[in-house]
């Protein structure tokens, strides 16, 4: 009976172990419940492509000097000049914008990866102490239960029923055991995948550090080149006459489109009585980021050109990329470029009343858009004849430039 008792105790002892496991098996996250070879291979996989994508990141980034040796030939017309650096400039400002996207998703990745990470180090220790519980169980019932279990049985069929037990538990013991040995090896990939990881979003960060300082320097080359043209006493009457032709031929563009727009208002106001009106109400600050007015609006010494000017609008510095807004509610009726206005917005706000935006990094609206007061509509920057990121805002009423501030307050 003695002998009896013991194999019972076992035996118990064995469910025990099972239990054990078994629970430890419930408290595992559902993703870990499925750990393969393949969900290794894939994690594997997943670093060998954060791997190419540092790689990527460090063969795309802009040739500064070759792009600079580049523009060197369209230094004989400024015009041509501008719109080709211009060009350059709208590449380098998507490539920034792409950049700033990746690391947002890569530091989403990274907050999923480490959660991984830490579900996995979890379910590794709890594998770890079920083990540890079920060899110091064995090692207590010592070396003879199994043959105790197997000698204990009453008939031939209850020794097959306890064979099969006993191969049951030691399946178990074995499956439980790679379990473990795969998560561990899952652990470690984890911990490789965040590091390669991190080091992608390092790499990107660099990169956009890179990219614009290549976007100030060409700026700052633009800056330099458009002083040097306007500047030479030699070429001065020649500079004064381009830019009087500059200003005549942005004025005309901004002429024709109003008629435009005044043509296509009478066509919808005959059609089915549409019409934009303007409720007087105050503009909205169109460059929350302005760091100071570079230019007033009114008549001016022109500083480079020396001549008397009159500035249409007020200069806005703010950093390149910083957002611009709608002034107030309207319709775009232009989102293009000019060499002179560079990438530009014109809103119509009914009531013969304009807002015209220069010299954008970026447009986020197209003609025929309805904005309202305060929408982002562009990014701050230095296209067309422009020596530096800011904004140039003007107000137009009744086909004529009007101060900004009376609508600005």
């Amino acid at each position: 009976m003695r002998n009896r008792g013991h194999t019972k105790k076992c035996i118990g002892m064995l469910l025990l172990a099972a239990v054990i496991f078994s629970q430890t098996g419930e408290a595992e996250a559902v993703s870990l419940s499925s750990i393969t070879s393949d969900s290794i291979r894939e994690k594997e996989g997943q670093i060998s492509e954060a791997q190419d994508e540092k790689k990527q990141l460090q063969s795309a980034l802009t040739d500064i000097k070759a792009l600079k040796e580049q523009l060197e030939g369209e230094k004989a017309s400024l015009e041509s000049y501008v719109v080709a650096l211009d060009s350059n400039l709208a590449e380098i400002q998507k490539k920034i914008s792409e950049l700033n996207g990746m690391i947002a998703a890569k530091e989403e990745e990274i907050k999923e990866t480490e959660e991984e990470l830490k579900a996995a180090t979890l379910k590794q220790e709890e594998q770890y102490d079920a083990m540890k519980q079920r060899i110091q169980m064995m090692y207590e019932q010592g070396d003879d239960y199994y043959l105790e279990t197997v000698l204990s049985a009453e008939s031939f069929a209850d020794l097959l029923n306890k064979i099969d037990y006993i191969q049951m538990v030691m399946d178990y013991d074995n499956q439980k055991l790679e379990e473990y040995i795969l998560i561990r090896e899952y652990v470690e990939v984890c911990k490789q995948e965040l590091d390669a990881e991190k080091e992608v979003l390092g790499e990107a960060k660099v990169s956009v550090e890179k990219e614009e300082a290549s976007l100030a320097q060409l700026i700052s080359d633009k800056e330099t080149e458009i002083t040097l043209k306007q500047g030479d006493i030699n070429n001065k009457s020649a500079a004064i006459a381009e830019y009087e032709a500059d200003i005549k031929a942005q004025n005309e563009l901004i002429a024709s489109l109003e008629a435009a727009v005044a043509a296509e208002r009478k066509r919808l106001a005959e059609e089915n009585g549409r019409k934009l009106t303007y409720d007087g109400g105050m503009f909205t600050f169109p460059a929350p980021s302005m760091t100071r007015i570079s230019e007033e609006y009114g008549e001016r010494i022109h500083p480079i050109l020396g001549v008397p000017q009159f500035h249409n609008g007020v200069d806005l510095a703010a950093p390149n990329g910083s957002p611009i807004l709608a002034a107030y509610d309207g319709e775009v009726v232009a989102a293009s470029y000019s060499g002179s206005m560079g990438n530009y917005i014109m809103i119509d706000h009914g009531d013969s009343l304009y807002t015209i935006y220069m010299h954008a990094s970026a447009l986020y609206v197209s003609k025929g858009d309805l904005v309202t007061k305060g929408q982002k509509i562009a990014a701050v920057g230095s296209t067309g004849r422009s020596t530096g990121p800011h904004l140039h805002f003007s107000v137009r009423k009744n086909g004529g430039y009007v101060s900004p501030w009376g609508y600005l307050g």
